[in-house]
């Protein structure tokens, strides 16, 4: 038998974040919808518009402050492709080592979303890879995803991480992306990365989840020796736990 009874829009709105169902005042929207839809727009745009603080990252490890080829934020915004090149002087300040993999916490197109994202993902990756040799945290401005690969190219890392603010949207401003590339090197299409995208707090995924999908990347990006539309997501199980501390921890049972 067909269920005819009525879907209620709240029901309906319960599912999605999208605006549907909304208030009407004669032949159009109600003005709160109006205002609220307006409020977005704002957000969005100063989303775009603002420079990250370096100080409200509360970074507790050692980093290498870096910018691009971009003198602001409008030609940044003008111009992406200077937004993939370091300058000058980013770029001799990077010592070259050989890594396994470097962090990278860049504004992007949302320098909130890298302030509030950034920090808690990094503590819940940082943990799982014990054996991996982690190159110095670099923190970018004015960055675009392709300039890991000159910063990665420039300590000697095998792997980068873009931990990057997105576009912001109307429903949240402050969404970050986790761009993986293996064997990175400037001039790289992006079809060579794997993107963990929409890690926000209103919905989206959490720091925990993103750090899961992350580590299962970068074990088969090791094993297999590259990144890209040929490495598919098979996300794997990665349980928390409490230990006789008290501390935090998380348990991989992918091999269970």
């Amino acid at each position: 038998m067909t269920d005819d009874r009525p879907i209620s829009w709240q029901a309906l709105q319960a599912r999605t974040s999208a605006r549907i169902g909304l208030a009407r005042a004669g032949n159009t929207i109600s003005g709160a919808a109006v205002r609220e839809f307006q409020y977005a727009h704002v957000r969005a745009r100063h989303a775009v518009s603002i420079a990250l603080d370096i100080n409200q990252l509360n970074l507790s490890l050692p980093h290498i402050e870096v910018e691009s080829r971009a003198g602001d934020r409008d030609e940044y915004v003008r111009r992406p492709d200077l937004g993939r090149q370091l300058s000058d002087t980013s770029r001799e300040s990077l010592p070259h080592g050989r890594y396994d993999i470097v962090f990278v916490i860049a504004d992007g197109l949302s320098a909130l979303a890298a302030q509030q994202q950034g920090p808690a993902v990094l503590a819940a990756i940082i943990p799982l890879l014990a054996d991996w040799c982690i190159a110095p945290l670099v923190v970018a401005q004015r960055a675009r995803v392709a300039l890991g690969d000159e910063i990665a190219t420039c300590l000697g890392a095998r792997c980068v991480v873009m931990m990057i603010g997105e576009r912001p949207g109307l429903r949240c401003a402050e969404s970050m992306s986790l761009y993986m590339t293996w064997n990175p090197k400037v001039g790289m299409r992006d079809s060579g990365r794997n993107c963990i995208s929409n890690i926000h707090g209103h919905g989206g995924l959490s720091a925990m989840t993103a750090a899961s999908s992350l580590v299962w990347l970068l074990k088969m990006a090791r094993m297999r020796n590259y990144s890209g539309v040929n490495l598919k997501d098979e996300t794997c199980t990665i349980e928390q736990t409490v230990r006789p501390d008290g501390q935090k921890m998380l348990l991989d049972r992918t091999d269970q």
